[in-house]
């Protein structure tokens, strides 16, 4: 009976977790829009993103009476400084590697690694091997990756720096993942994920202010920065914290390759980029990747 009770509860988990990964597909799209409409450099909409999707969070809670009561224990304080200083260095690594790479090279590499470092300190956390059905999951998605990112443009050092701070970025989401599973007495998913997300954009702050952060005041601009930190950003990580739990760790960390592949999809339509045969194989890869993991969980 457990076992019939705890299958389509996982299933429920792993389907929340795509949708989560379709959400952070639409912010690169529309963190893209702010920068270029907005003037704002990277760093500078990495900061509007956690501070707006936290805020927004925040305020919602406090609407909904989802405040009362919460008692800000040594315990919570220290999730909360954990998810905080994760999301925060993980914004920061990322586009780290967008100066020195490009935005293609910077994600696909971040992504990518994810699934591969989840699925390795699973590995060893457990002591035995993963199973062939989530080697096959990951192989497809990074083969997927590989496909689909672009050329770097920069070589040398650049490119090698770049990559280097792709992959901390990779970790330190991977530690986000793991460490994040275990619920705290006090602090559910939405008031973890909205005290994260700001306390994340205000150790970005600092940062952000020296590069520039004013917006121009028209709707189009606005509008965009509102969609970016509320639905990708405030929507998207609630609901992948929310089962973060209870799914398997390996399809939490699978899910985050629907990011690269929203992202890809939504450029060619809106943006009318060619994806080329090369890339719509990539596409292919992924999505079957993402099939595997969604089936084996």
């Amino acid at each position: 009976m457990s076992v019939s009770v705890e299958a389509p509860a996982r299933a429920r988990s792993s389907l929340t977790l795509l949708v989560a990964g379709v959400l952070w597909g639409t912010g690169g799209l529309s963190g893209s829009l702010l920068a270029t409409r907005g003037g704002l450099s990277a760093i500078s909409v990495a900061t509007y993103r956690l501070l707006l999707g936290g805020g927004a969070l925040v305020v919602f809670l406090w609407l909904s009476r989802g405040l009362r009561g919460m008692v800000w224990t040594k315990p919570v304080v220290r999730r909360i400084a954990l998810a905080g200083g994760l999301l925060g260095s993980f914004q920061a690594a990322y586009f780290a590697a967008v100066t020195l790479t490009s935005v293609g090279t910077a994600t696909m590499v971040t992504i990518g690694s994810v699934p591969v470092f989840v699925t390795a300190a699973t590995a060893i956390r457990a002591r035995h091997l993963p199973g062939p059905l989530t080697l096959v999951s990951v192989a497809l998605g990074l083969a997927g990756l590989a496909l689909l990112s672009a050329t770097p443009g920069h070589g040398g050092w650049r490119l090698l720096g770049g990559v280097a701070f792709a992959l901390t970025a990779g970790a330190g989401f991977s530690v986000l993942t793991l460490a994040l599973r275990r619920p705290v007495e006090g602090l559910d998913y939405q008031r973890t994920t909205a005290f994260g997300l700001l306390t994340g954009g205000l150790l970005l702050l600092p940062a952000g202010l020296v590069l520039g952060m004013a917006l121009p005041l028209r709707l189009d601009v606005l509008a965009v920065a509102l969609y970016f930190g509320v639905v990708p950003t405030g929507l998207g990580y609630v609901l992948y914290f929310r089962v973060l739990g209870t799914a398997r760790p390996v399809v939490a960390a699978l899910a985050t390759l629907l990011e690269p592949l929203t992202a890809a999809i939504l450029s060619a339509v809106v943006l009318h980029e060619d994806l080329g045969v090369q890339g719509w194989c990539g596409a292919a890869l992924l999505g079957a990747g993402l099939l595997v993991g969604y089936l084996r969980s």
